[in-house]
């Protein structure tokens, strides 16, 4: 009977995330196979159109990963050796790591308690503080839309213009997030699409996110300089890409490298799924927008819990994530063991993110002090990710609340 009981549990368990592949993925992929185009080649030119598109952007390019889409972007952008980069502490290392690939340094920024996205008063004193003592050794800045809540753009590109700095967005959680631009009149103008904001946007395609290729990226900008650099670097240094080498009227083995570059490319593969799944990305957000809304009715009343609350009611948010906060002066566990109750109860949940500052890496290369990040390191302490995912079944959404509101009771003080 326990073996039973276990087995009815696997089957019935509720992973944290889970990605969303119909038919449509699977007939695209095999179509793709057919043709004979493995790597870049047709279908990658056609997602990137597609993908520009869909964000209003002029350049998409894509790559085989977001972190290789943040490593070209700031290469692009002139980011070299003993440069500096200001950089949320809540975020995946990712972020940071790729300023290391060049030489240069990230500085690590407190986060605003609401939204857990770059706080924007450190942010300025960071950047007074850093041109005093390095000048024009700043160079840019990462902001982090966590979850799929935008950051507060207008204020960082304005920051940005006044100190000469350059802002490449970490989106990789933001597909599809808008924003309406703060103090904008005309109604045409107002609505923005992450991806048509800063200087690049950089988005992640894993298979977690909002629209997943298994692994994969894109990076997107309105600058050509950015978009040349950024396709050639791509791969190799090549002077021209793959499928060009292969259509073109030159002979096929010719190619020049004007760069010591990169293989950052996306395959035809990836790119005939992303394709797929660019056509259901409105039902995905209506979805994640739809169980949102459940766990807002069901949590934002309770003592014991805070619910993710958008700075802008006017913004729509991709709702990559959905992050709990637990009150834990009221309750008597501690966030790891309500993560165990839920898996023991067939619910996966996760946490977003343990800050870099407290990475034994970061930490001690930088000689980071907690002290230097309070709101980081009290909020690490009590969130929780639960699922929220378009596949998940009312049922599903019943179950994850059930199980929330279940523990919280068994353990309020």
């Amino acid at each position: 009977m326990a073996a039973d009981s276990n087995k009815n549990k696997q089957e019935n368990f509720i992973p944290f995330a889970l990605p969303c592949i119909g038919e449509e993925e699977i007939e695209a992929v095999v179509s793709t196979m057919r043709s004979g185009w493995l790597t870049t080649g047709p279908k990658t030119q056609e997602f990137e159109q597609a993908f520009a598109k869909a964000v209003g952007a002029r350049h998409a390019l894509a790559v085989n990963s977001a972190t290789g889409g943040l490593h070209l972007a700031l290469e692009a952008a002139g980011i070299g050796p003993e440069d500096l980069v200001l950089i949320p502490t809540w975020t995946f290392t990712a972020t940071a790591e790729v300023t290391r690939y060049l030489g240069a340094h990230p500085v690590f920024v407190d986060v605003e308690a609401d939204t857990l996205n770059i706080d924007l008063k450190q942010l300025e004193q960071r950047i007074v503080e850093l041109k005093l003592a390095h000048g024009a050794k700043l160079k840019a800045i990462v902001p982090v839309h966590f979850g799929g809540q935008a950051c507060e753009m207008d204020a960082i590109l304005q920051l940005a213009e006044v100190h000469s700095l350059i802002v490449i967005e970490d989106a990789a959680h933001a597909f599809p997030t808008s924003v309406v631009s703060r103090g904008v009149q005309d109604a045409e103008r107002r609505w923005r699409t992450i991806g048509t904001v800063g200087h690049a946007s950089v988005f992640s395609f894993y298979a977690t996110k909002t629209i997943a290729t298994g692994e994969g990226g894109m990076v997107t900008t309105e600058d050509a300089h950015l978009a040349d650099r950024i396709r050639l670097m791509r791969l190799h240094g090549i002077s021209r890409d793959v499928w060009n080498r292969y259509t073109s009227t030159k002979p096929s083995w010719y190619y020049e490298v004007v760069a010591p570059g990169y293989k950052y490319n996306l395959t035809d593969i990836a790119s005939a799924i992303g394709l797929a799944q660019l056509t259901k990305v409105q039902l995905f957000q209506d979805r994640r927008e739809a169980i949102a809304r459940q766990y807002h009715f069901a949590f934002a009343e309770h003592p014991a819990l805070e619910v993710p609350r958008p700075r802008h009611p006017d913004d729509r948010q991709a709702w990559h994530l959905y992050v709990l906060r637990l009150n834990l002066e009221r309750l008597d566990i501690d966030r790891e063991q309500f993560i165990r109750e839920m898996a023991q109860r067939g619910v996966g949940c996760s946490v977003h993110f343990i800050p870099l500052h407290l990475h034994p890496y970061w930490r001690q290369r930088y000689n980071l002090d907690p002290a230097m990040f309070p709101v980081a390191n009290r909020e690490f302490e009590r969130v929780v990710s639960l699922p929220i995912y378009p596949s998940m079944t009312v049922t599903d959404v019943e179950r994850v609340i059930q199980s929330v509101i279940a523990i919280i009771n068994g353990h309020d003080r």
